[in-house]
């Protein structure tokens, strides 16, 4: 069994130490929860569990914390993969729900398995899913101010459980301040994408990550027969001309484990049972 999380990258707020320390022991204790969960959970059950703590803290740009728009309104996208039917679902711009991606888990069951906008929150009323507020007041403080962040907010997890099954979630708050209906990545194949040989979830700058088709080149590569770590260098070389900001994490069915960021510094924390890393 293995575990990785990520809560976006360093840079979206305060970089102050305090900020620091918060957001590792905040990852370190939601990566050992969620890998307790794994061990009686598959692997989907629980990037759902292990995201939907992500989302609930506001130290994270998402569910609750998640950016405000240029029209002052939040949006949230979420998605989940199943690598072993290589279904996806997922949610685009929803808006006052708590944990999107636990909408995005009902959705699995559903033909129809992306909903956006107002089809996405309708269908999260109908399901039980009651109106919350995601906003904190630094978001709004930061909104009145017109303070644009990096963009680069964005929670998910990758886990590969006792049956040697990959599951991975994603989920976002948005990048703020964005023309609304902007679409992010991490509802798409480029963010969020898993199949029986690896599973990846990406932060960082949307439209440079959907450009680069990023997450489904690795896990296609890995795939192909390329290791976990040669087809991270070649996707994320092929960011380059563009300058393009992204950071990822994944495991492959073998149990590896690897994390890449093309500008500092994402932060993440992975855990096997014995081996615990978190960003430094």
């Amino acid at each position: 069994m293995k575990l990785i999380i990520h809560g976006g990258f360093f840079s979206e707020s305060s970089t102050n130490h305090e900020t620091k320390i918060a957001k590792q022991n905040a990852l370190e204790r939601i990566v050992k929860d969620s890998y307790a969960f794994l061990k009686t959970h598959s692997a989907l059950e629980t990037v759902v569990y292990a995201v939907s703590l992500l989302e609930d803290d506001e130290l994270f740009n998402a569910g609750i914390g998640s950016q405000i728009q240029s029209d002052g309104k939040i949006r949230m996208s979420a998605a989940i993969m199943d690598g072993e039917t290589q279904k996806m679902s997922g949610v685009i711009n929803i808006e006052e729900v708590k944990n999107p991606v636990q909408v995005a888990q009902i959705l699995m069951q559903y033909d129809d398995r992306i909903l956006g906008g107002s089809g996405a929150t309708n269908f999260a009323r109908e399901n039980g899913f009651e109106p919350f507020s995601t906003e904190i007041p630094q978001r709004r403080v930061e909104y009145e101010a017109k303070l644009k962040s990096l963009g680069t907010g964005t929670v998910g997890c990758v886990a590969l459980d006792t049956n040697g099954k990959i599951a991975v979630a994603t989920s976002t708050g948005g990048k703020g301040f964005e023309i609304p209906g902007r679409i992010s990545d991490s509802a798409t194949v480029a963010g969020n994408y898993a199949n029986a040989s690896c599973g990846v979830s990406l932060t960082g700058v949307g439209e440079d990550i959907v450009s680069n088709a990023t997450a489904a080149k690795i896990v296609t590569r890995v795939t192909d027969g390329f290791t976990l770590q040669d087809a991270f260098i070649k996707t994320f070389n092929e960011l380059k001309p563009y300058d393009g900001f992204a950071g990822a994490i994944a495991i492959d069915n073998q149990g590896n484990i690897f994390h890449k960021d093309s500008h500092p510094s994402m932060v993440f924390a992975s855990f096997d049972g014995d081996k615990f890393e978190v960003f430094d």
